[in-house]
């Protein structure tokens, strides 16, 4: 990648806050002007001639001013950006709201979901966490309607599964509650293997249940995320980009419909680290759906225990300081909850 002195890294930076805010091209003559810059225009055409060459701008007409390339944007973000942290008082509010449901797993993925799209004002993304090895907390018999029965498995961390199964005779629920409890005490903190591995006596009721709750338990596993909210897809579509482009809002479309999420999210190179966030720009070569998109992900969580994914994403022109410091801040939060949790 060309080496950028000072001056040029300046007038690179300030056309990517330019079109950030604008999404219009920017001139020469705007940077003189609205940054007061010792520089002359032509001083400034030139290096934006360099920067264009260097792959780092573009110019979509010959009369319009620059507007940054993905390489820019790269640069930009991997050595020109400063880094930034949220205001005191928003991550005192934050941590509030999270403080107010840390009980509740489902409510605070939505609530993560809700403050990442508000904060990055662009689309979001959270995936509930996924525990890396599945062990079985509390199983539950409800009797519901004379011989159903409403089966409820709970897996360390929160994570609810139910069925419902059909007896030959009617069964009280005194009978049931025996049942779950003597099943709960026996498996509780084991996984699937260690369950499986027991020698016991078990009721053909029994058998049933212990054959659905060992494959929920080893679909689980197999899950690359658990469950995937989204957030903030008007932010996106509101965006020129999106309103006048068909291939961004196929995309976005894609995204919505959950083809792409899991396997950007299992590619995704994390490196098993929970504090680092990640951009992913244009698609990075890899996803040409996204090329007209950028992510910010971040994992959180405890690895070897219990991780999820969290991010935003948005037109390429996206404001990288801030949503990095958001997702990294709320990544540092839900990983905390985990902890606690699990």
């Amino acid at each position: 990648m060309e080496k950028l002195n000072n001056r040029q890294q300046k007038i690179l930076s300030l056309i990517i806050h330019e079109h950030i805010q604008s999404a219009e091209p920017v001139a020469s003559n705007r940077l003189v002007n609205d940054y007061n810059l010792d520089l002359s225009s032509a001083t400034v055409r030139n290096e934006m001639a360099f920067l264009t060459e260097s792959g780092f701008l573009r110019q979509p007409h010959t009369s319009a001013g620059r507007v940054p390339t993905e390489e820019g944007y790269r640069y930009f973000v991997g050595n020109l950006m400063r880094n930034t942290t949220l205001p005191e008082d928003a991550r005192r509010t934050i941590s509030h709201q999270f403080y107010q449901s840390r009980n509740d797993i489902s409510n605070w993925m939505h609530l993560a979901a809700s403050i990442l799209a508000n904060q990055s004002k662009a689309a979001s993304l959270v995936t509930s966490p996924h525990a890396e090895q599945v062990r079985f907390k509390h199983l539950e018999l409800i009797a519901t309607h004379n011989t159903q029965i409403l089966v409820v498995l709970v897996l360390e961390g929160g994570e609810i599964h139910q069925n419902v199964f059909t007896t030959d005779v009617p069964v009280n629920q005194e009978d049931l509650s025996q049942v779950s409890n003597r099943l709960s005490a026996l498996f509780s903190g084991k996984d699937r293997h260690a369950i499986q591995a027991l020698e016991n006596q078990y009721s053909d009721l029994e058998k049933s249940i212990l054959d659905w709750f060992l494959l929920e338990m080893e679909q689980t596993e197999n899950l690359t995320a658990g469950e995937v909210i989204l957030d903030g897809l008007t932010n996106v579509l509101a965006e020129p980009e999106f309103m006048e482009s068909d291939d961004a809002r196929k995309a976005l479309k894609l995204i919505e419909e959950r083809t792409l999420l899991q396997d950007l999210i299992s590619r995704s190179g994390f490196n098993d680290q929970t504090n680092g966030v990640q951009v992913l720009i244009g698609g990075e070569g890899t996803w040409d759906e996204l090329k007209q998109m950028s992510i910010i992900l971040a994992k959180y969580g405890l690895p070897g225990v219990a991780t999820g994914t969290l991010g935003v994403f948005g037109p390429i022109r996206m404001s990288y300081g801030h949503s990095i410091s958001i997702v990294r801040f709320l990544s540092s939060l839900l990983s905390d909850f985990v902890a606690e949790q699990w």
